[in-house]
């Protein structure tokens, strides 16, 4: 029999799998009951935190998002504990200077995560370079943190074989623990998965992780060809909420390589008392409209306009506030040209929305650029990075007339920011982190924040009644 290689498991259950699928709505109090049972299967690494989980957290849950990660730690203190980190965008929408991405490392690593997955928009390492460097820092210094570069998977011309193996390579030279191939869309095919994985554990020692979406149907049998190419490590979602535009099902693929030189060697039965818990909870997303059915389906038209499913949902709803759901297709359609003008980026957060609006613009103004958002002039000013082939010269000419544009890294233009956050906010500060929550989304921390103080307000009140011979209300 062959040598064993079982093949490990990343599990997006307490965040990614509810980002696609629900909008990222799942409560911390839900996932606290079934912390325990997550801990005993033995995965490599929980991921739980980061991505759009921070946003949805204070926006429409009115939770601390570092509690969440506190509270998660204590429930899970034998899995390491993974989040999204957006390169230089930390978890926002806009390059940050370096001290707010050092001191959010730190937090982050000091809160409970052990793996920091860090991405870059358009795949420019320079705006990793600093989020790696914190991670290792505090590595050397505490013995703790991974950091993982994600390389964000696309097609077109200038994504050849020979530009994934190179940037394989940086990506060790650069110093990060592993890499991982992380398809937002659902592009990559299994026969193609099985020579880029090759393709790259031919140029690098580090391991290689993959992650991808069911969007398009061909998600688990991506996973299959990739194993059997050597990839060390894939995300998978509990089956209530694995599939569509979510991952494929964490019992499927145990159960692929069961007794096989893969095998996970993971208990059935302990996945079932799981997926027994989260069911329920599906089923009540579904009857009140969170869950919508069409996210759970398949829609192979993704591999023809490289749009991820969460980017789909903001265009749908873009042209319902307009009226115009009947110009759907035709910004399908415009996607691709934009994306083309922007110098090819892949399609993932912030770029992503970044595209996916201007394309909308377009077809509704029914003029090319003739109003262009804020984000497209600043992807065009180079704001965002290096895109890997050259934007039109005729749309910068046309949105940013006679603008000098950026060819440093982006972050080398921006001042330290953590001293002038802090003092912005310091009548609401309770704990460092808040610093970083304003910093990151500052009206929304702040409704937050105003929102903790009322609640404290409530509890002290009630605790005062109490002694004084009263039943609090």
């Amino acid at each position: 029999m062959a040598e064993k290689r079982p093949v490990k498991i990343t599990e997006t259950i307490l965040r990614d799998a509810h980002q696609s699928l629900i909008a990222t709505r799942m409560p911390t109090e839900f996932m606290l009951p079934i912390l325990e049972k997550l801990d005993k299967v033995g995965y490599n690494s929980l991921e739980c935190w980061g991505g759009a989980t921070f946003d949805a957290s204070l926006r429409f849950l009115k939770e601390d998002p570092w509690d969440r990660l506190r509270k998660i730690k204590d429930g899970c203190p034998n899995t390491p504990l993974q989040m999204l980190f957006r390169g230089q965008n930390i978890l926002g929408y806009r390059p940050y200077a370096d001290d707010v991405v050092d001191a959010f490392v730190e937090r982050s690593v000091a809160n409970g995560i052990d793996i920091i997955r860090i991405f870059d928009c358009l795949n420019d390492l320079r705006n990793l370079e600093a989020a790696v460097n914190s991670t290792n820092k505090i590595k050397q210094r505490e013995g703790r943190g991974h950091a993982q570069i994600a390389l964000s998977y696309t097609l077109g011309d200038a994504y050849t074989m020979e530009y994934w193996t190179d940037m394989a390579k940086k990506i060790e030279e650069m110093g990060a623990d592993s890499i991982c191939i992380k398809d937002m869309a659902g592009l990559l095919v299994p026969y193609k998965a099985a020579e880029l994985v090759k393709s790259m554990k031919e140029v690098t020692k580090l391991p290689i992780q993959l992650h991808t979406h069911y969007t398009s149907g061909v998600a688990s049998m991506t996973y299959l060809k990739a194993v059997e190419a050597g990839v060390d490590v894939i995300d998978c979602a509990m089956s209530p909420f694995a599939l569509g535009t979510s991952q494929p099902e964490t019992e499927v693929m145990v159960e692929t390589f069961k007794g096989t030189e893969y095998d996970t060697g993971f208990d059935q039965n302990l996945l079932a008392e799981i997926a027994d818990y989260f069911r329920p909870y599906r089923d009540e997303c579904l009857a009140s409209g969170l869950l919508n059915p069409k996210v759970m389906g398949v829609d192979i038209k993704t591999l023809l306009y490289q749009v991820p499913g969460g980017m789909l949902s903001n265009m749908v709803s873009q042209l319902k506030e307009q009226n115009a759901e009947d110009k759907y297709y035709d910004v399908l359609k415009e996607i691709p040209a934009v994306r083309k003008d922007l110098g090819e980026p892949p399609l993932v957060t912030p770029s992503s929305q970044i595209v996916g609006t201007q394309a909308v613009f377009n077809v509704l103004m029914g003029e090319r650029y003739k109003m262009a958002t804020d984000q497209t002039k600043d992807v065009l000013r180079g704001k965002y990075g290096q895109t890997v082939k050259p934007m039109s010269q005729e749309v910068i000419d046309k949105v940013i007339p006679g603008e000098e544009r950026i060819t440093c890294r982006p972050a080398d233009l921006i001042e330290n920011e953590m001293e002038k956050l802090e003092s912005e906010m310091k009548e609401w500060k309770q704990q460092d982190e808040d610093v970083l929550s304003y910093a990151l989304f500052p009206q929304v921390a702040v409704d937050f924040f105003k929102y903790r103080k009322a609640q404290q307000d409530k509890v002290d009140l009630s605790k005062a009644d109490t002694a004084n011979g009263a039943y609090p209300v």
